[in-house]
């Protein structure tokens, strides 16, 4: 009996570590963490980087650059906090530091132009004589590693992992073959999930990383419309297809009155649904620009976010322009994945809208108008094309994982980098790493 008690009191000494790791979940801690990760930059050194511009730069300049939301800031925790690529920021937001820029550094190509330029001019040639309008294929063996950073999880507890699989269910993208993973056991999820995945369990041990991959190939294609406004038929409104994707969704497809108000605007007198997506297309281009951004977790609507600070990555403008197309009366929905360039891949973000009578079409507003264009098919390229440097994975945004994710994400409206949980808790970005090492099969 005596023995029995020494133990019990041993464990209860030791309760109070475990306890910490096992405390019950708490959304507004967790969305504290998050958001301190985001704004991790000083005034101080917000204010350096924008000297090396700007030398001169004031407090009071920084102030009103804080007033017209060109230098994102936030007070947590009594203390006054810059989002960590503010800096940079301020030089693709605010129009006087852009051309400050410019004529600084001359005008920057991109990264992508050639490719997608190449891209373009075969699409131009070959999409229309394609059943699905698509062409210059890619194919490429892909190896995705997400990697959980040793002891962010007590030694023997299990980790579980959500990694990104291109999907099988869209023209653009053809024979999916998932050839290994790390571990032996994994679940695929069902085509009718909006999320790709591939899910895998695994314990940690103390003092090491724990390591999750997977090995994959697929066939991605461009695809372009060489669409006219007198092709588009009218709507059927009573259409399960229209009723579905003109409708709001929680919680960032909202049509809030700010937003009624900015269709309304740009749209009035415009009937043509080609017409009105191409309006709201080049508003969103000229008037907001795209800005690193913030965790999408912490926005509560992101079209609004980006209509009150004028700016977005991605997947915000996109969001935004869903938004207004909704509104208008033209189903779209969210799309998402990598771009998978030789010269660099990353997360990347895009749409589809639909119109009668030719079908759904991607957009990818964030990438608006080329600065290469040199005609009008060039120059509306992304409203209606889409190069085929892509691995689309989701077909909607927020939707459930397979198996069910027992915590809120970490990525709460995508899916890309992968997600990883335990039974403690989910794991968030500053946990683990994620890399990827593509194999080119054909180009």
């Amino acid at each position: 009996m005596k023995q029995l008690v020494i133990v019990l009191i041993v464990m209860l000494c030791a309760a109070p570590a475990w306890a910490e790791k096992r405390e019950k979940y708490s959304w507004e801690k967790d969305l504290k963490h998050r958001l301190l990760r985001d704004f991790s930059k000083t005034h101080d050194e917000v204010k350096k980087y924008i000297q090396g511009y700007l030398p001169y730069v004031t407090d009071e300049d920084m102030a009103e650059w804080e007033q017209t939301r060109a230098l994102e800031v936030m007070t947590i925790n009594g203390e006054k906090r810059y989002f960590h690529s503010a800096g940079p920021n301020l030089f693709r937001i605010d129009s006087a530091c852009v051309a400050l820029k410019r004529y600084i550094t001359g005008p920057v190509k991109g990264t992508h132009d050639d490719e997608d330029l190449a891209d373009m001019h075969e699409l131009f040639k070959t999409a229309s004589s394609s059943p699905n309008h698509t062409g210059a294929p890619k194919t490429m063996r892909v190896t995705y590693t997400l990697t959980v950073n040793a002891d962010a999880v007590p030694s023997g507890e299990k980790i579980r992992c959500w990694l990104p699989l291109p999907r099988e269910d869209f023209a653009r993208q053809q024979d999916v073959k998932l050839i290994s993973t790390s571990e032996k056991h994994f679940k695929r999820s069902p085509e009718a999930y909006h999320h790709s995945s591939v899910y895998m369990e695994k314990k940690a041990q103390a003092g090491k990383p724990t390591v999750f991959s997977e090995t994959f190939e697929y066939t991605v294609l461009g695809q372009w419309f060489n669409l006219k406004p007198e092709d588009v038929k009218p709507y059927d409104t009573s259409s399960k297809l229209y009723k579905e994707y003109t409708s709001e969704r929680e919680k960032h497809i909202i049509f809030t009155p700010e937003l009624r108000r900015v269709a309304d605007s740009l749209t009035s007198g415009i009937y043509n649904p080609l017409l009105k997506a191409r309006k709201i297309f080049a508003w969103i281009n000229d008037t907001k620009p795209w800005a690193s951004a913030r965790e999408y977790s912490t926005i509560d609507n992101i079209p609004m976010y980006v209509l009150q600070n004028g700016h977005g990555d991605c997947g915000q403008q996109t969001l935004l322009f869903l938004t207004l197309c909704r509104i208008c009366g033209i189903p779209g929905h969210f799309q998402s994945g990598f771009r998978m360039q030789p010269s660099g891949w990353n997360l990347h973000d895009w749409c589809e809208i639909y119109f009668e009578g030719i079908g759904w079409v991607p957009v990818d507003q964030s990438f608006g108008f080329p600065d290469y264009a040199s005609n009008d098919d060039e120059h509306w390229f992304f409203l209606g094309g889409m190069d085929a440097w892509r691995m689309v994975v989701n077909d909607d945004y927020g939707m459930p994982l397979y198996p069910k994710k027992k915590y809120p994400r970490s990525e709460t409206v995508d899916f890309q980098r992968g997600e990883v949980e335990w039974a403690g808790g989910n794991l968030y970005f500053d946990q683990w790493r994620y890399n990827m090492k593509i194999e080119y099969l054909k180009q």
